[in-house]
């Protein structure tokens, strides 16, 4: 559940609230606007920072004992020398949210001395961020051992109702990054195909928008022969789903935001190692990411045409499962060679990326765990974009940055169509070892016949180590990618 946020203007020294966070940049000097506190607190601050016990550096915390009848604790926590103040502010915030949330306090009150609508915003995305935990599936504590989730978040700052608005947009996108991250980590023998439209419908239900789900019956209409082949070995019912948000100029050409779903992915008959296959359910990080992005959208009542779209199954060997070496055909007509059916969701985009014409879009982003060369390449730290606009490329580098879900672009020249080239087929689904990222953006390209962005996500829609400000598992990347590019393009 999103944090409950809120911004007032107050003395620090009259703050009454069992956690005060103070993020601070880098140095020993004292803000002004920490005096009267410092007073109240009989000169700790002050003591802290010349005695160097906190240099602000970026990640550091420092935790000091409050006053009677004041704030209970004082949190410190560094931000650096940041670049980039927003997304330091984002960062820090998420690390005291996560203090908090561990310290059981409930609720909590942040201070920063360097704070505009920008900065506020992405602090208030850093708490809601800091502050989740996925907690539904445990027995919970005993009685004695429990503590108190955190729930509440007041940042304190000078003109507040000038800055409502800015927490009020953190909030909507909390909530998005809430939905993404909560899929996201569900087993996929819950999260199935049928929970992620049950989920989309939910959305739509709420915030009006038109949702259309198809099976395997309907897909089999459209000659989805690419997306229907990955869902041959699984008797789960396969889903295209798509989710309609008309607040835009009417008739106006939509954004379209694509999403892979691969509830669980075991390689199909070219099976994965056992070792960390349970990490495949993060498969579907794309398709959540579409659907924390609609609730975004509609909760910032964005003006815009907007369709997210994702195409979910599960990837299982099987008696009836895909082969290497067998030949299907994309709604599309063009006929793929199956070389690898581990290399299962560039299958699926193609009959989804086919079939998203029939809006006419304006742009198409899609988000996908594609491939393992994109971690290769680009490690953890970085999306891997690829497109047939570069202009476009830039606008999602642009915003992708904003977002702090920063994402580097990789070349898609014809020399490497050569590599995905069949002696059977039109395409075949995989170019081998070299140039994994491109070859695999090369084959969706087939079947994106308008301005296009693919996001290679394998690498930073979730983590399998502690990331400092969120603990390991998903990330929520590249939900506000999505965002932000829906709000660059209605400003």
């Amino acid at each position: 559940m999103a944090l409950d946020l809120a911004v007032r203007s107050a003395d620090l020294s009259t703050v009454k609230a069992p956690l005060l966070a103070l993020l601070l940049p880098a140095g020993n000097s004292m803000p002004a606007g920490l005096k009267q506190l410092d007073a109240a607190l009989n000169g700790a601050l002050a003591t802290a920072l010349k005695r160097g016990d906190f240099r602000g550096g970026r990640d550091e915390t420092l935790h000091l004992q409050g006053s009677a009848g004041g704030v209970e604790r004082v949190l410190l926590v560094g931000m650096g020398k940041p670049s980039s103040v927003p997304l330091a502010l984002r960062r820090a915030g998420a690390l005291a949210s996560r203090q908090g949330h561990k310290l059981g306090v409930g609720q909590m009150s942040v201070w920063t001395p360097r704070a505009d609508k920008a900065g506020i915003e992405a602090l208030g995305i850093g708490l809601n961020l800091g502050s989740w935990e996925f907690v539904e599936m445990r027995i919970p504590p005993p009685p004695e051992e429990r503590r108190p989730p955190l729930t509440a978040a007041t940042i304190i700052a000078p003109n507040a109702s000038g800055l409502r608005a800015a927490v009020a947009a953190a909030s909507a996108i909390g909530a998005g990054y809430d939905i993404t991250r909560r899929l996201a980590m569900m087993p996929g023998n819950v999260c199935t195909p049928d929970y992620l439209a049950d989920t989309a419908r939910d959305i739509g239900k709420r915030h009006r928008m038109s949702v259309t789900v198809l099976g395997r019956k309907e897909m089999e209409k459209e000659g989805m022969g690419s997306f229907l082949s990955v869902a041959q070995g699984t008797p789960q019912e396969p889903r295209l789903v798509a989710m309609e948000y008309r607040r835009g100029r009417k008739g106006g050409a939509p954004i379209v935001l694509v999403g892979k779903g691969l509830c669980f992915d075991t390689g199909g008959i070219s099976i994965k190692p056992a070792e960390r296959m349970e990490f495949m359910k993060f498969d579907m990080c794309g398709a959540a990411a579409v659907l924390g992005a609609m609730e975004a959208i509609a909760r910032l009542k964005l003006r815009a045409n907007v369709v997210g779209v994702f195409g979910a199954t599960t990837n299982m060997p099987s008696g009836t499962a895909v082969k290497p070496g067998d030949v299907v055909k994309a709604s599309n007509g063009k006929s793929i060679e199956i070389i690898n059916t581990d290399a299962e969701g560039r299958l699926v985009l193609a009959d989804v990326l086919a079939w998203v014409k029939r809006y006419d879009p304006a742009a198409v982003i899609d988000a996908a765990t594609l491939t393992g060369a994109c971690v290769v390449a680009l490690g953890n730290n970085a999306v891997g974009a690829l497109g047939n606009d570069d202009r476009m490329i830039g606008e999602v580098l642009g915003v992708a940055a904003t977002a702090g879900e920063p994402a580097w672009q990789l070349p898609l020249w014809d020399e490497y169509k050569e590599l995905i080239k069949s002696d059977v087929a039109d395409l075949k689904n995989t170019g081998g070892r070299a140039a994994g990222t491109i070859t695999a953006a090369l084959f969706l390209k087939e079947f994106a016949d308008y301005p296009w962005v693919h996001l290679d996500i394998a690498g930073t829609a979730y983590s399998e180590t502690d990331l400092v400000m969120i603990p390991r598992g998903p990330t929520g990347v590249p939900m506000g990618t999505f965002v932000q590019f829906v709000r660059g393009r209605t400003r």
